[in-house]
């Protein structure tokens, strides 16, 4: 009925491109998952997969896409862009969820260890422009992150080590335990043991979060 209706919330979902292809079947259980909660949700169009990376900042065009989706499925204050995927698109879904009926509700995902540890859990949204990194950009508290650690595994080497020099800036401006515990695990760190890595990124985003807060 039309009350029913009006209760759902729409929501609309951003995926980024290298981990649909890494786990592919990511669009069956997010479409799944919608499908269980669809007296409370509504998604309103499959996932748009899109590519990640800092060259998805370079460029409006993901931007005026996800503005074209939100008018389209008629998106609201009450709905949900959905982003999954690495900083660089967190950042620019952001942008779009922060800039369209002067914000609607924006919920990270986010997919590697730098994210998870910092972009995923900040208040910044932004896109490059004049040769200068974030050049335009808002402050825009997301509704909420979801850091699943699952999801780390389909990283590569490289990938996995990217927010480690994040979180050893962390601990040497505000944590000297933190930093002491990081040098004291770093033997585990390196091969990619899951409670380090874990711990890792729980500690950093707090810490984060804390100089956001305070």
């Amino acid at each position: 009925n039309a009350l029913a209706d009006a209760a759902r919330r729409k929501a609309l979902i951003v995926l980024e491109d290298s981990l649909a292809q890494a786990l592919p079947e990511t669009e069956g259980l997010i479409e799944k998952y919608f499908s269980a909660h669809a007296g409370k949700l509504h998604l309103v169009r499959p996932p748009l997969f899109v590519s990640g990376g800092e060259s998805a900042k370079n460029s409006s065009t993901l931007v005026s896409s996800l503005h074209a989706h939100i008018q389209h499925h008629h998106l609201d204050r009450h709905s949900y862009l959905v982003a999954i995927g690495g900083g660089a698109l967190l950042d620019v879904a952001g942008f779009a969820a922060a800039t369209a009926h002067r914000g609607i509700r924006l919920v990270r995902i986010p997919t590697t260890t730098l994210a998870q540890a910092d972009s995923g859990v900040g208040v910044k949204n932004g896109l490059n422009a004049f040769g200068q990194k974030n050049f335009i950009g808002t402050f825009m508290p997301p509704f909420a992150v979801i850091n699943d650690f699952n999801l780390l595994a389909s990283l590569t080497p490289r990938d996995k080590r990217g927010g480690y020099v994040e979180a050893i800036k962390v601990a040497c401006i505000r944590d000297v335990n933190f930093f002491n515990e990081l040098e004291r695990t770093a033997d585990q760190l390196a091969t990619f043991e899951p409670a380090a890595m874990i711990h890792l990124i729980r500690r950093c985003a707090e810490l984060h979060l804390e100089h956001i807060a305070t």
